[in-house]
């Protein structure tokens, strides 16, 4: 699809739907639901095998209960991700809480003017909870993407991600970027997505959801490489549309940890929100799809 049909076709429409109040956004979410689990039944086999896997304790009638959960809230995040192009940050402030505990973690760290490495999962709404910072804090968010393929799509994602300001850099961009803040003595916060599939050859290996995972170790690197403070978000939905932020600081001097052990605590923390809350992680992604090398 070429841009200029894309801007006055797709882009119109997206925009109609997010001046739509929230209760007739999830009216056309749950209508999708029935579409995708029903009609198109989207990835309902690595859904099922991943949960499977995940919980081996649970009986067949609980799975499927977990797994129509979570179709119904893939689709509030795909519908309340459009609603970010229209929505105030007064009603964001509303529908997506952080707490004065979880803000005085950052604040911590601001006040040293020390640049930040927030790590989170694909849990909750993951998009709200990337743009939060830019809501709740003055201060500077580098936020990390891997461009998508179709470059329309790729292009919209980014002015609606940016919208409250904030640099979004893509992954191979990043050490330039952080280089070039170091130099001119401008601190941030950078926010990685850090749990989908990693490669196996170059991957932190560790035992997540009872299975041998690869794990980006990214975050890790960036954080002992520059030993910039390690903070966790979590993303738990509190009811349809309304979610609370919790942050913890993973470590405040990552340079002093042995190889592997930040990359431990955050996968830690993120099954944990996974376990507490089973619906609300993104159970889609072909999260295993690599096994671990027999040399590891």
């Amino acid at each position: 699809m070429g841009k200029l049909i894309f801007n006055i076709t797709v882009v119109p429409l997206l925009y109609l739907i997010s001046v739509l109040p929230f209760w007739v956004i999830y009216l056309i979410s749950s209508f999708f639901y029935l579409i995708i689990y029903y009609l198109i039944r989207y990835r309902k086999d690595v859904v099922a095998e991943n949960l499977k896997k995940s919980f081996p304790e649970k009986s067949e009638d609980e799975l499927k209960i977990i797994s129509k959960e979570f179709y119904l809230h893939f689709c509030d995040v795909i519908f309340e991700t459009i609603k970010l192009l229209t929505i105030s940050k007064e009603e964001f402030k509303k529908r997506c809480r952080m707490d004065e505990q979880a803000q005085r973690n950052f604040q911590y760290f601001f006040d040293k003017n020390q640049t930040v490495v927030g790590v989170m999962g694909h849990c909750g709404n993951w998009e709200w909870g990337a743009i939060s910072h830019q809501v709740y804090f003055s201060r500077m968010i580098t936020g990390v993407y891997h461009p998508l393929s179709n470059k329309n799509f790729d292009d919209f994602m980014l002015k609606l991600r940016g919208r409250f300001g904030g640099d979004i850099v893509a992954m191979n961009h990043l050490l330039k970027r952080l280089i070039s803040l170091k130099q001119q003595n401008i601190s941030t916060t950078i926010g990685l997505i850090a749990d989908q599939t990693a490669p196996p050859e170059s991957a932190f290996w560790t035992t997540f959801l009872n299975q041998d995972t690869a794990i980006f170790n990214g975050p890790e690197k960036l954080a002992k490489k520059f030993n910039y403070p390690v903070i966790f978000l979590s993303v738990k939905k509190i009811k349809r549309g309304y979610y609370q932020i919790d942050t913890r600081i993973i470590s405040e001097t990552p340079a002093i940890h042995p190889e592997g052990e930040l990359s431990e605590l955050h996968v830690r923390e993120l099954e944990k929100n996974i376990r507490e809350q089973p619906f609300n992680w993104l159970w889609s992604h072909r999260r295993w799809k690599h096994k671990k090398p027999v040399n590891m």
